[in-house]
Parts: C-alpha cells; sequence; structure tokens
C-alpha cells in the first residue's frame, strides 16, 4: 500500500464538544490503515478539543485552517501560527479557495502566511487552483504555476510545504475533474516544484473538489494523486472512516 493523505476541512462546522463525539465514533472504526495519514482541520475553536482527542493514534494530525501573518498583536478574530500551534495544530491551510475568493485573499498573502506557518513551526497545505473562467479560457497551468511562483517562489528549497490542487469549479458543486485531468495538473506541479526546488521533496500533492465515496478510489488510482483534500464529505465520522479505508488499485 503507498502512502496517501486523507485531509478533512471540517470549515465552520463542528465544534469541541462535537469533534470530541466525532472522533470517539472514528476511531471505533478501527486504526487507520498502515501508510495512511489523516489530517483533520477544524474550526480554530476545535484545534485543542482535535488534538486531544487524536493522542496516541498513529499518523492522525490537527491543523488549522488558516492563519494571519503576525505572531501576535491587535488583530481582533485572527489566529496567529504560535496561537495554533499552542493549541496543538501541526499543519495550517493557506490559500483555500474561500479565503481567496469569499474573504479575498491575495497571492502576496499566502506568501506571508507560508512563511509565517514555517516560522511557527507548522506544515503549510498551499491550495491551488483555476475557476471556471480561467479553465475554460485555457489558463489552468498558467493560474496554478502562478500561484504557487507567488506563494513559495521566495523558499530556499529546505521547508516541507503539502500542495492541494482544488479547481473551484468542482468545490461543493458536486462537480470535480476527471482522474485523468487532476492527474496532469499533480504532474504539472510536481514538475513545477523539481524544477524551482523551492520546497523539499518528496513532494505530497492533494487533490480537493467534490470528493467523496463514490469517486475516491477513482481518482486516488492516479499515482500523481497522493491524497485528497475533503470538505462536506468529512463530516460524517462513519462515512469518513470509511473513505480513509478505500481500497485503492
Amino acid at each position: 500500500m503507498r502512502p496517501l493523505v486523507f485531509a478533512g476541512n471540517w470549515k465552520m462546522n463542528v465544534g469541541p464538544v462535537e469533534a470530541r463525539e466525532y472522533l470517539r465514533a472514528f476511531f471505533a472504526a478501527g486504526e487507520i490503515p498502515h501508510e495512511r495519514s489523516v489530517w483533520f482541520f477544524p474550526p480554530a475553536v476545535s484545534i485543542e478539543a482535535v488534538a486531544q482527542g487524536i493522542a496516541g493514534h498513529r499518523n492522525v494530525s490537527v491543523g488549522s485552517q488558516d492563519l494571519y501573518w503576525e505572531p501576535k498583536g491587535a488583530f481582533t478574530g485572527a489566529t496567529s501560527g504560535p496561537l495554533a500551534k499552542q493549541s496543538g495544530a501541526r499543519l495550517a491551510l493557506i490559500g483555500h479557495s474561500e479565503r481567496r475568493h469569499v474573504f479575498g485573499e491575495t497571492d502576496a498573502d499566502t506568501e506571508k502566511k507560508v512563511t509565517a506557518a514555517l516560522a511557527a513551526d507548522l506544515q503549510p497545505v498551499l491550495c491551488v487552483g483555476e475557476t471556471l473562467e480561467q479553465r475554460e479560457a485555457g489558463d489552468t497551468l498558467k493560474v496554478v504555476t502562478g500561484q504557487l511562483e507567488a506563494a513559495l517562489g521566495k523558499r530556499d528549497g529546505k521547508a516541507r510545504v503539502t500542495i492541494a490542487y482544488e479547481p473551484v469549479w468542482a468545490i461543493g458543486t458536486g462537480r470535480n475533474a476527471t482522474p485523468q485531468d487532476a492527474a496532469q495538473v499533480h504532474g504539472a506541479i510536481r514538475g513545477w516544484l523539481k524544477d524551482h526546488a523551492v520546497t523539499a521533496a518528496p513532494f505530497v500533492i492533494l487533490y480537493g473538489g467534490s470528493v467523496n465515496l463514490k469517486n475516491t478510489a477513482e481518482l486516488l488510482a492516479e499515482h500523481e494523486l497522493d491524497g485528497v483534500l475533503v470538505g462536506g464529505a468529512s463530516l460524517n465520522p462513519r462515512d469518513w472512516a470509511q473513505l480513509v479505508r478505500t481500497a485503492v488499485a
């Protein structure tokens, strides 16, 4: 079984009390298969509860859905890298499509957040992806590599950064890139990372966009995909446990 990552982004769902119940149900399904890692991205208020709930379970980590680039200060409502780390986070989502398109986060912002995550000893999970308009214009690779350049172009090549390719048009829509489409973009991302030497190998590249129990095996049959970043399908602990245990050719 090859190494795979299953990342669940709970978005603005699952408070601390619900998180504890969720994890009890999830782990009741048994231990995670060998060579598979599970990453939970709960709301900031639930990071500590998840960190406590996963203690003692191998290959399970918790991360922050976002972070601000200043380590502390008068930034009401923001979560810094050090605060997330103190709560138990080991990872941080950066540049999720909702941060970009709902909250107006820019490519320049993602660069500062990657830097802040690394400074706080958090592993960044950088999200990149194109809109439907950009895809139909044939600009997918231009957009994705531009986002990579903006966020990672100043890196020295020593830091480990995970990439999540999430086509914006496929998130929460029920539509998803075909496995072949996803593999093509993943291959281009891997090539860009190798050519530019901005992060440490091995490169882990996840796919996100309407991933569910029905399409996970088909997506992960493409060896360019190192795992999945899942939204809605990760909210039910029993369904998520089943998805994490999906048999992959």
